[in-house]
């Protein structure tokens, strides 16, 4: 007998799982706009999500969505959820889903990856965006990108909190103070920090000195955020007063930066940029 009810429960998981694949693809062709859900440009598939699919488990159990999102280990930027119920939802699922109201949340065009889960009495959804940090720059590109940002900020005048700057000569770019830059960079978005020290207890001028830069005068501007482009660093920097005064400072004649992605990190992207005077 007990043979018997372990196989029932093993076919009925077996349909559960086929009822839930067969939802996957029934949801991607009304994303596309099959059936009553009309669609004006494509959008891509939602790809589903061993995470989501623990959180939605989760969610049917009770939890709630910010706490299964955390214990499944997946950092969203948006998310959204919506449940069925009643008894044979698993057949019924398709055919509700493709109500517009259902429609408008599935083609949220913002979402791109999706969990499933199924049982006798119930069906959730959970859709989500992924932390996805980007500079919008190459490494390759954000050197040039950064450097004519900051001589065009350089070329006016600006107050930098309550001091006056006048418009400076432009800087050029250094090899060594970017290298200095990008090794700051990426301890921070590695370790998880954001600071002028080091995790070592370095300041500005022991990390430029390290890699073999000889200065009179150098210093230090950082910035870090999920989505921050070159455009986005320099802004925040003309805001901040004492990054404001390093990026203008008449004396600087070279710089160097570079940024660092981490999607495991709170912060996401890291900017560090160096400024020197050579001896």
């Amino acid at each position: 007998m007990r043979l018997r009810i372990l196989s029932g429960l093993f076919l009925l998981a077996v349909c559960f799982n086929v009822a839930a694949r067969d939802l996957y693809t029934a949801i991607n062709g009304l994303r596309a706009g099959e059936g009553n859900c009309a669609v004006a440009e494509g959008l891509p598939p939602l790809m589903p999500q061993a995470a989501l699919e623990r959180v939605a488990r989760d969610l049917a159990r009770g939890d709630q969505l910010p706490q299964s999102l955390k214990a499944a280990g997946y950092r969203a930027t948006r998310s959204s959820v919506f449940s069925l119920r009643g008894d044979g939802v698993g057949t019924q699922a398709a055919g509700i889903l493709a109500r517009q109201d259902y429609c408008q949340k599935l083609q949220d065009p913002a979402m791109s990856e999706v969990g499933i889960y199924l049982d006798a009495r119930q069906l959730w959804v959970v859709m989500a965006a992924p932390f996805a940090p980007s500079a919008g720059v190459s490494e390759q590109a954000v050197g040039q990108r950064m450097l004519d940002l900051v001589n065009q900020a350089r070329g006016a005048s600006r107050y930098c909190g309550n001091r006056m700057f006048h418009a400076a000569r432009p800087v050029r770019w250094n090899d060594l103070l970017a290298e200095a830059s990008r090794l700051h960079a990426e301890d921070m978005a590695r370790h998880n920090y954001f600071s002028h020290s080091g995790r070592d207890g370095s300041d500005p001028g022991q990390r430029v000195e390290r890699v073999g830069y000889r200065f009179r005068s150098t210093g230090e501007n950082i910035a870090a955020g999920g989505h921050m482009r070159p455009e986005d660093a320099v802004a925040g920097w003309i805001k901040s007063p004492g990054h404001c005064a390093n990026l203008m400072n008449p004396a600087y004649t070279e710089m160097g930066v570079a940024f660092a992605v981490e999607p495991r990190s709170e912060m996401g992207v890291y900017w560090a940029q160096a400024f020197g005077t050579p001896r």
